[in-house]
């Protein structure tokens, strides 16, 4: 494969590669620009955005996809569409492009790789937990050619044209797990505010893994800025979701990666590590320009689609109030000299041998 070609597989689409970089760049030039009032910058991004789908190959979501011999209808609220009643994220189309960007945000961030520990080469049995596109596990499947990677999720919007070692299934983490094998690796990412009890995710995670297994878990924090703006739209923004998270009985943020609440579990903290990744090109670091290139998409995106359903259900928005206040906050993190800024963390943990 091109080094400089980049797997993205949403929903409907083969195994395809593109290059990336010429589409980024320009989708960046809009960002840099100075000379565009904000509110054409916002939209010219979108256009951008949609526009890359025909790129990729991507075709519309048309119908429930069929899994294993069921059928998943999607839940349409608000002009997005979303997975079942109570999961705040939607898994429509314009979701499944910022899921894919995201992706190849944590890949630059770590340099590369698809994961912050090691994975060791005699693995055989890897689990995804919540694999949204699928993208960490193909490109895990297709390192350890001789490894079973099982990827889930609650809905399914995965590529067909996969490694043969590499199976996706339907299945709520919350639940019981009932694999017959223990894993050695299991990666859960990009979850946050996913679970109402994390305690009893772990507690499965712990069960399934072999003796020395290794558990990964990723994700980012809220949106910050490096000089705080007094009443800020990102600081209403931030409270509004925290508080609906809150009133919905689950949480974002960072909280699930706590190291009491992991080691409750059963588990032993091997290392932890946050990164600060710069939305946008700010940064002087020409590798945190990369990531922060991506991430600002992705961020951009994510701003409605965090907190559509959360604002709607739970404190009562209207939908176009949710939409105002997303581009409020974009206006004001794109002004001139705002720094935004957000978190990654990776925590690792090991079940001991006894």
């Amino acid at each position: 494969m091109d080094p400089n070609a980049i797997r993205l597989l949403p929903s409907g689409c083969l195994d395809r590669t593109f290059t990336y970089d010429r589409w980024l760049d320009q989708v960046m030039s809009i960002l840099e620009s100075r000379e565009l009032v904000i509110t054409q910058k916002t939209t010219q991004i979108e256009q951008q955005l949609a526009g890359s789908l025909e790129i990729r190959g991507i075709a519309p979501l048309e119908s429930p996809i069929s899994l294993s011999g069921s059928v998943f209808d999607q839940v349409l609220e608000n002009e997005r569409a979303y997975a079942n009643q109570c999961y705040f994220m939607p898994c429509d189309e314009q979701e499944q492009t910022r899921l894919a960007i995201t992706h190849q945000c944590f890949t630059s961030i770590l340099n590369g790789q698809q994961s912050f520990q090691t994975i060791p080469r005699s693995a055989r049995r890897i689990l995804d937990v919540g694999t949204g596109t699928g993208d960490w596990a193909i490109a895990v499947a297709e390192r350890f050619p001789n490894a079973e990677v099982i990827a889930t999720d609650i809905t399914c919007f995965q590529p067909t044209d996969v490694p043969p070692n590499v199976f996706f299934e339907i299945d709520d983490a919350q639940e019981e797990w009932t694999y017959a094998e223990l894993f050695d690796f299991i990666h859960i990412r990009g979850l946050s505010g996913a679970f109402n009890d994390w305690t009893t995710v772990y507690k499965e995670a712990f069960k399934h893994l072999q003796p020395n297994g290794i558990l990964e878990v990723a994700d980012f924090d809220v949106v910050q800025m490096t000089e705080q703006i007094p009443d800020s739209y990102l600081s209403i923004y931030n409270g509004a979701c925290l508080s609906a998270a809150e009133r919905s009985g689950s949480s974002i943020g960072l909280d699930h990666m706590r190291k009491m609440t992991i080691e409750r579990a059963g588990f032993s903290i091997a290392k932890s590590r946050t990164f600060d990744v710069p939305l946008g090109t700010w940064s002087s670091d020409p590798r945190k320009k990369v990531a922060g290139k991506m991430a600002l998409i992705s961020m951009l995106e994510g701003l409605e689609a965090t907190s559509l359903r959360l604002l709607t259900q739970h404190s009562g928005f209207k939908p176009e109030d949710v939409r105002d206040l997303c581009e409020k906050v974009k206006e004001e993190l794109m002004g001139p000299g705002v720094r935004p800024f957000v978190r990654c963390q990776f925590t690792v943990a090991r079940k001991l041998l006894v």
